[in-house]
């Protein structure tokens, strides 16, 4: 019986320990992949078992499957259900019991980040702007925002940018990059007159973003970027986090906890805003920014909210080159509707 990376769903088996490990492309008994690196479960016991000591067994709790689904969102290959996952894993440990036995977190969380977070975001928003008393660790989130960054590899190198069309002709390509400083407005990460370059990764992403109406023409522009950007990936920490490359289970557990203050990052930038309260409720995601920015970071992805695509904000927009304009018209625009609140 072989496993693979697809089984897992996780970032640091994918791309640093499986292809080190395995020896063979094949079909994976678990998950059905074919044609991928596959190795015998038992070849990732040492990871599996310093990831398992970061919880204990406790009678009220649950099966590290489900853990581990809930915490680094591994298993989440639609034939892992949990009776796969805990066959899987009791073969990589050689104990098919402590699979089924239930756990719970090793280690309380000696740090709320969120709960810093928000204080911190309220008094940016209301109170204080440049002098804030709320604090956050900012060591710690600068050594948080490292395993969020891609390999190159994983980032595209073609965007796209779109503006709609408000004359007869097409804008030009001079016409499609960031505005200049004095009339650039704040953004979702840019403060007023600091231009930052937003793209989408397809040009619906890019559309999609400017909030068109039916009938409009939309000029869309593509832009090419360097191989070796240094990017925040906030789109889903979970799944970029990956629990086997931490040095021990304390680590691991600290990992654990900062979590949803990642994750509650990643929704500052994707969060739906009204025009009339943007220039308010863009000061966390701003500050945020910055701060990626003052890390050496040239830029940060973010999950769209009006589309399947990913948008990027480029800090430096010299760094992006445009190529050339084409004209979309906007055929229809859809609306999701809820109650307030839910």
């Amino acid at each position: 019986m072989n496993c693979c990376a697809e089984c897992f769903g996780d970032r640091g088996l994918r791309r640093n320990i499986i292809p080190l490990r395995s020896t063979a492309n094949g079909l994976c008994s678990y998950c059905g992949s074919d044609n991928v690196a596959v190795l015998e479960p038992a070849e990732l016991s040492e990871y599996f078992e310093l990831l398992v000591s970061a919880y204990r067994q406790d009678d009220a709790g649950r099966i590290l499957v489900q853990w581990f689904r809930e915490d680094w969102a591994m298993f989440q290959h639609p034939r892992m259900d949990d009776s796969r996952a805990k066959d899987l894993l009791g073969e990589i440990l050689d104990d098919g019991e402590i699979a089924r036995q239930t756990f719970v977190p090793a280690n309380d969380p000696t740090t709320d980040r969120l709960s810093e977070w928000e204080k911190l975001r309220d008094e940016l928003m209301y109170h204080n702007r440049y002098f804030p008393e709320a604090t956050i660790d900012l060591d710690r989130l600068e050594a948080l925002l490292s395993p969020l960054t891609l390999d190159p590899d994983e980032i595209p190198t073609v965007w796209y940018r779109a503006r709609i069309q408000t004359a007869d002709a097409a804008f030009t390509v001079d016409q499609m990059g960031a505005p200049p400083n004095r009339i650039a407005s704040h953004g979702r990460a840019n403060p007023a007159g600091i231009p930052y370059l937003y793209l989408g990764s397809t040009q619906r992403t890019a559309i999609s973003e400017i909030r068109p109406h039916t009938g409009e023409i939309a000029c869309v522009a593509d832009f090419t970027t360097p191989a070796d950007l240094k990017l925040v990936d906030l789109r889903s920490p979970r799944k970029m986090v990956s629990p086997f490359l931490l040095e021990d289970a304390a680590d691991i557990g600290r990992m654990r906890n900062d979590l949803p203050f990642l994750e509650r990052l990643g929704d500052e930038l994707t969060r739906p805003v009204v025009p009339q309260s943007a220039a308010i409720d863009y000061t966390p995601s701003q500050y945020l920014c910055e701060f990626i920015k003052k890390c050496g970071y040239q830029g940060v992805i973010y999950r769209s909210s009006v589309s399947d695509g990913m948008n990027l904000a480029l800090f430096d927009p010299a760094l992006a080159r445009c190529g050339t304009v084409a004209q979309y018209r906007v055929t229809r625009v859809s609306v999701d509707i809820a109650l307030d609140g839910e």
